[in-house]
């Protein structure tokens, strides 16, 4: 029987989602792009917060000590100040009874502020080498430095040493860390010291390139003449005696403000200048001694007073604080692209820093979540299967002692939206007619352009009725179809679905109660013998029928699949019908079923076979559009939030669950496998690596498990590993490209996918 739902005029309107479709086309691509922009920007923030831990681009290596032949001997017997002029290398030593206190590897926020305070207290400024990573992170600390009088130095930017690395990377260390301190406190400096430097005595035919290069870009390299070793923590009176110079020389002590507790530095610190100043010394900075070699001892530091003398007493006429005078001679004000390369790096930094913490907190925290759904899935999965099938033996089909009533055994309509389906439709209608259970089927054409109306009519079913209409979509297809159908129950399936025999029979026993007005069937993947049917079949059977389970025992159904679903036509027509609001039809009805107060159940019995996208382009389209439109369903039924009664369990159990579980939680899942690779290359590969396979053994026993449910055959599960680090990445893609979609206000359009019709119900299927 073939019936013609006639046009309302000659040309038809645009629907609303086909003029949103030409609205919405133009910005596809873009937000593909602006999705990838997302993760990309993230990723970044974790590289760069990961270069300044030093967790990236970092060599450990130290070059243990080499000839030095190399080396003029005049430089090896030199002072601690080498520069070069014009290619000639020079040294010089600070003068009798001066000392320049440096301090390495700094700032943190913990100990800089500390030896500032004491330095500050007793009059004296000091020469701090930083770290360029340092510098970015604790801005303020530099800032407050420069500020009191100190001066600076560059001590690379992540502390590398130097005679391992290229002149690019030497290079490279210098201008960041340069960059950093023209963000941090506006200044650049003419000084360096070599991490992992000492005397200049030890300078070797490695590292005395690196010296030369270094002069020749205008630097002065500061060694030392004292070292306290304050590092190895020997307790405060070994580290005044070490850092005390001998027979009255003047010295560059070196001490550090960073790379460990230093909290016997800072008890040393204060000691060690009242001490040194009760001798006479005077205390400066590295530009500071060597303003007193070239003849100028003003505003270069602190003269000392009478022994016993309070901090700063007998200070010499212009010292002070410091100032920006012949103390700080070596810093230069930074200005044009210099500053604000250097501010950007500073807020880049602070942005990675408060980003990257916040975000490892977030993702451990979903980490946990995403457990706990495992675990609850497993035990809700498993009672599920329990109380079903309690009675009929291990895996058995059938009632036994459950029973949802007495047998439904009445006429069901089985309505079929079809849309250019010639590859599909005579393989659905011929499983159909296989059907234990009396059905009609009506075929809606939506529209068809390659005679799928005709090729349903050619097979002379008696049960078949063939409904055409304009195209107008799958939502009006099915509406037209319930108001067709003579029945009051409804099956809804899709134009390339296959039911097994039983499967009608099995979808329609949970309608005995009267409760119940929706049932949702197993739906599984016909064409599974690909890489991409068979990681989607992994899906649908861990994922979705394992989480209906689950959502069942919860009363809070979210989606009755599209390929095999049942409905009290009552029900439908008493929500309004299938909704056009969404791409996500079948989950719209479903939640508004819930909100209608009926019950909405999952028959794990009743089997259908669907053709899955076969290339990853189909599967992209398929699942951009099933996420969108969950999340327009979602939106759409928001107030079922503060619904009351039994109509409101969906709005406070499966509206939470399902935007933390199928929104939120995929949405950050690629951070979580972009920091597992971060942690693999730049910390821990052992300890990252562990934590993955402890992640997929889990996710491999709960596949297990749903397979066993299922009865499915296990060597699917081979395909699992390949498809965490393949598939999974690009349903993350899909989401988060859907979220973009969602925030940016685009509406999508449904999208037919290329069917094959290779799809049938398989051998002994129903048995």
């Amino acid at each position: 029987m073939t019936t013609t739902t006639p046009a309302r005029g000659r040309r038809r309107a645009p629907s609303r989602m086909e003029r949103a479709a030409g609205r919405a086309a133009a910005f596809q691509k873009p937000r593909v792009i602006l999705a990838l922009l997302l993760l990309l920007a993230l990723t970044s923030v974790m590289l760069l917060d990961g270069y300044l831990r030093s967790e990236i681009g970092n060599d450990a290596r130290v070059r243990d000590g080499a000839a030095y032949d190399k080396v003029p001997g005049r430089i090896l017997d030199g002072g601690p100040l080498l520069t070069f002029d014009h290619g000639t290398a020079r040294t010089q030593s600070v003068p009798d009874r001066t000392i320049v206190l440096t301090f390495d590897d700094g700032p943190t926020a913990t100990w800089t502020p500390q030896v500032l305070k004491v330095l500050e207290e007793n009059d004296v400024d000091a020469t701090f080498f930083m770290v360029g990573s340092m510098i970015s992170r604790y801005p303020g600390v530099v800032k407050s430095l420069v500020k009191q009088g100190n001066e600076v130095g560059i001590h690379t930017f992540t502390h590398v040493d130097l005679s391992y690395q290229s002149a690019a990377r030497l290079q490279r260390e210098l201008k960041q860390t340069q960059l950093a301190l023209a963000g941090a406190a506006g200044v650049t400096t003419t000084l360096f010291r070599a991490p992992y430097s000492s005397e200049i005595d030890a300078v070797d035919n490695y590292s005395w390139p690196v010296y030369r290069e270094i002069g020749d870009l205008g630097y002065t390299s500061v060694f030392v003449d004292t070292d306290s070793d304050d590092w190895k923590k020997p307790g405060v009176s070994k580290i005044v005696r070490w850092a005390t110079p001998k027979k009255n020389k003047g010295a560059i002590v070196l001490m550090h403000d960073a790379g460990g507790d230093r909290s016997q530095t800072i008890s040393a610190l204060g000691t060690y200048i009242k001490k040194m100043k009760a001798k006479g010394y005077t205390f400066t900075t590295v530009s500071g001694a060597q303003a007193m070699l070239n003849g100028d001892r003003s505003g270069v530091g602190r003269q000392s007073g009478s022994a016993g003398a309070g901090a700063g007493a007998g200070a010499s006429a212009g010292a002070g604080t410091g100032g920006t005078g012949a103390a700080q001679a070596a810093q230069h004000q930074a200005a044009g692209a210099t500053l604000y390369e250097g501010r950007a790096l500073v807020y880049a930094v602070a942005v990675a820093e408060w980003v990257v913490p916040a975000l490892s907190w977030f993702l451990l925290v979903v980490g946990v979540a995403v457990m706990g759904r495992f675990g609850m899935m497993l035990i809700l999965a498993r009672r599920h299967h329990r109380q079903r099938n309690r009675g009929s033996g291990k895996g058995g089909r059938g009632g036994g002692r459950f029973s949802w009533g007495p047998a439904v055994t009445r006429p069901v309509s089985v309505i079929v939206p079809a849309y250019n389906e010639k590859e599909c439709i005579a393989n659905t209608l011929r499983s159909l007619a296989k059907s234990t259970h009396p059905i009609e089927i009506v075929v809606v054409d939506d529209g068809s352009d390659d005679n799928t109306s005709e090729i349903a009519e050619s097979l002379g079913m008696p049960n078949v009725r063939v409904v055409r209409q304009e195209n107008a979509g799958k939502p009006a297809a099915l509406n037209n179809g319930v108001r067709t159908a003579r029945h009051d129950i409804v099956v809804m399936m899709d134009g390339d679905t296959v039911f097994e025999p039983d499967a009608v029979h099995q979808l329609v026993q949970p309608f005995a109660d009267p409760e119940i007005g929706a049932v949702a069937g197993n739906a599984k993947v016909g064409n599974r013998t690909t890489l991409i049917g068979a990681w989607q079949h992994i899906e649908y059977v861990m994922g979705f029928n394992l989480d209906r389970r689950m959502y069942d025992l919860l009363r809070c159904m979210p989606t009755i699949p599209g390929a095999i679903g049942a409905f009290r036509r009552d029900a439908v027509l008493g929500v309004g019908g299938m909704s056009e609001d969404t791409l996500a039809e079948d989950t719209d009805i479903t939640i508004a079923l819930h909100r209608a107060g009926w019950r909405v159940v999952y028959q794990e019995h009743a089997r259908a076979w669907t053709e899955a996208p076969g290339s990853f382009r189909q599967l992209w389209s398929q699942r951009y559009r099933w996420s969108y439109g969950t999340m327009q369903a979602l939106w759409k039924h928001r107030k079922s939030l503060t619904d009351k009664g039994p109509s409101g369990r969906f709005g406070r159990v499966g509206m939470p669950l399902v935007v933390l579980f199928q929104i939120v939680t995929p949405v950050f899942a690629p951070l979580i496998d972009v920091f597992t690779g971060y942690s693999m290359v730049f910390v821990d590969f052992r300890a990252a690596l562990l934590a993955w396979l402890a992640v997929l053994a889990v996710q491999l026993v709960c596949a297990a498990y749903a397979f066993r449910l299922d009865r499915e055959k296990y060597r699917y599960l081979a395909m699992l590993p390949l498809q965490q680090l393949a598939y999974r990445q690009m349903m993350y893609l899909v989401l988060i490209h859907s979220c973009v979609t969602a925030l940016t206000g685009g509406r999508l359009r449904w999208q037919k996918l290329k069917r094959t019709g290779e799809v049938g119900t398989p051998a002994g299927a129903g048995r």
